[in-house]
C-alpha cells in the first residue's frame, strides 16, 4: 500500500480527523504560549537571564512533572480520554489568562514558574492522551503514517504558533505587557481544541470499561505505574527504543540549549542571518522544515528499512551533522544543521511512537506514554543543567560538539547491537 493510500485510509475515519484537529489546535496554542514564556524570560530586557537561570527555569518547569508524570499515565488508563482532552484544554485556556496577568504585573520567582509549571504539565498530559488515543481511531497498519502526520503536523503547527507570536511581538514591542498579550492569545486555540474533543463520544477514545471501573487510590496508582514499567521491561524492543530516544533527547537538548545561548550571547546579525530572537525563529523554521521532511520519508523508510535500522541510520546521521555542520559555528551552516537534526528528531520520534503503540497493550498504553513523556522532560532538564554548569555562558564549546557526535554514534551502535539480540517487530508489508 502506498503512503498516499495509508493517509486516505486514516483520513477516512472521522475519529482520526477529529483527533487530528484537537492536536493541531492544542499544539498551536502551545507554540504561542511557549514563545511568550521564552520571550518574557530570555529576551525581554526587563528580565535579564543567564545560563544558570535558563537551567533553573527548565528544572522548575519540568522536574516536578518528571516526578508526577508517570502517575498521569495511570489516569489515562482509567479516565475517559475524551474528557481529559476536553477538560484539560479548557483548564489551559483559563490558566493562560492567569499567567498573562502575572507577566503583565512583572511577577518573577517561584510564583511565576509555578504557574508556568501547571500549564506545561497539563500540555504534556494532553500530548500523552493524544498518543494513547490514536490507536482507537486508526487501524494498526496505518499507525506509522498516522503518527508521522499527527506528530509532525503538531510540531509544525507549534512552530507556526511560536513564529506567529514572535511576529506579533515585533509589531507590539518587547515589554512585559506585550508578552502578556501574546500569552493570553493562546486562550483561543485551547478553546477550539476543547470544542473539537467534546465532539467525541465519552467512550470512543478508551480506555476499556473494565479498566474504567477500577477505583483509584495512591497505592493503586503506584501499583499501576510499576506494572507499566514491568510491561516495558518485558518488551525489550520497547525498552531499547525508549533508551535510544532518551539518549538522543539528551544530546539534542544540549544542542538546543547551546543554540539558544549562541543566538543570545555569541552571534551577531550578518545580512539575512540574524541573531537574538529573530535568529532563533530562523532556526525554528529550519527545524520545522526538517520535521516535515521526516514525516514524508519516515513511513516508507520505517516499512522498507525496518523499525530498528531506520532509527539507527538517523542517529548516525545526527553524528555526522554535528561534526560537519555544527562544529564550525557558522550561522548558515547551523541552519542546515538545524534542518537535518529536526529531521532526525522527528524521524526517531515517529519510529519509537509507532513501536510503543504496536508493542504495548492498550491497558498499559497510557502509563507507558506518560513514562515516555517523562523521559523527554528528564533528559531536557539534565541537558540544561549540564549546559549551564559545564559549558561557557555564550554556548561556544567545540569540545561539547565532539562529545555529542560520539554520543550519537555510540547510541546508534548500541541500539543496533542490543536489538539484534531480541526479536524485533516485523515491518509492515508494503504494496507499492
Amino acid at each position: 500500500m502506498t503512503r498516499r493510500r495509508h493517509l486516505l485510509v486514516a483520513f477516512a475515519n472521522p475519529g482520526f480527523r477529529r483527533l487530528y484537529a484537537v492536536r493541531l489546535a492544542s499544539q498551536f496554542g502551545d507554540g504561542v504560549f511557549q514563545a511568550s514564556l521564552a520571550g518574557a524570560v530570555l529576551f525581554n530586557p526587563e528580565r535579564q537571564a543567564h545560563a544558570a537561570d535558563v537551567a533553573a527555569g527548565f528544572a522548575v518547569l519540568l522536574m516536578p512533572y518528571c516526578l508526577v508524570g508517570p502517575f498521569a499515565g495511570v489516569l489515562l488508563d482509567r479516565w475517559w480520554r475524551q474528557r481529559i482532552l476536553t477538560v484539560a484544554n479548557v483548564a489551559r485556556a483559563v490558566g493562560v489568562l492567569g499567567f498573562a496577568a502575572e507577566v503583565a504585573a512583572g511577577v518573577n520567582g517561584v510564583a511565576f514558574y509555578a504557574s508556568a509549571l501547571v500549564l506545561v504539565s497539563v500540555s504534556r498530559f494532553v500530548l500523552s492522551a493524544l498518543s494513547a488515543a490514536l490507536p482507537r481511531v486508526v487501524p494498526d497498519p496505518e499507525l506509522v503514517t498516522a503518527n508521522a502526520l499527527s506528530t509532525t503536523s503538531g510540531t509544525l503547527v507549534a512552530a507556526v504558533g511560536g513564529a506567529t507570536a514572535i511576529g506579533v511581538r515585533a509589531l507590539l514591542g518587547n515589554s512585559d505587557a506585550d508578552y502578556a498579550v501574546i500569552a493570553a492569545a493562546a486562550l483561543v486555540p485551547y478553546l477550539l481544541a476543547a470544542l473539537a474533543a467534546n465532539g467525541f463520544a465519552r467512550t470512543e477514545l478508551g480506555p476499556s470499561e473494565a479498566e474504567r471501573r477500577l477505583r483509584e487510590t495512591p497505592r493503586e496508582v503506584l501499583r499501576g505505574l510499576i506494572a507499566g514499567a514491568r510491561h516495558v521491561r518485558e518488551h525489550r524492543p520497547v525498552l531499547y527504543g525508549l533508551a535510544a530516544i532518551g539518549l538522543h533527547r539528551l544530546f539534542y537538548g544540549i544542542t538546543t540549549v547551546c543554540t539558544l545561548l549562541l543566538y543570545r550571547n555569541y552571534f551577531h546579525d550578518d545580512g539575512f542571518f540574524r541573531a537574538g530572537l529573530a535568529g532563533l525563529t530562523q532556526v525554528l523554521v529550519a527545524v520545522a522544515a526538517g520535521g516535515a521532511l521526516a514525516a514524508a520519508v519516515t513511513p516508507v523508510a520505517f516499512r522498507r528499512i525496518g523499525p530498528v535500522r531506520w532509527p539507527v541510520a538517523l542517529l548516525a546521521g545526527a553524528a555526522a551533522t554535528e561534526l560537519g555542520l555544527a562544529l564550525p559555528y557558522s550561522m548558515p551552516l547551523l541552519l542546515v544543521a538545524a534542518l537535518l537534526l529536526g529531521f532526525v528528531a522527528q524521524g526517531v520520534k515517529i519510529s519509537v511512537d509507532t513501536l510503543v503503540q504496536q508493542q504495548v497493550a492498550d491497558e498499559f498504553r497510557g502509563r507507558v506514554f506518560s513514562l515516555y513523556d517523562t523521559l523527554f522532560n528528564v533528559t531536557l532538564v539534565v541537558a540544561a543543567v549540564l549546559t549551564a554548569t559545564v559549558l561557557p555562558e555564550n554556548g561556544y564549546s567545540p569540545t561539547s560538539v565532539v562529545l555529542i557526535t560520539l554520543g550519537y554514534a555510540v547510541t546508534a551502535i548500541g541500539y543496533l547491537h542490543l536489538t539484534s539480540r531480541v526479536q524485533p517487530p516485523e515491518p509492515a508489508v508494503v504494496n507499492s
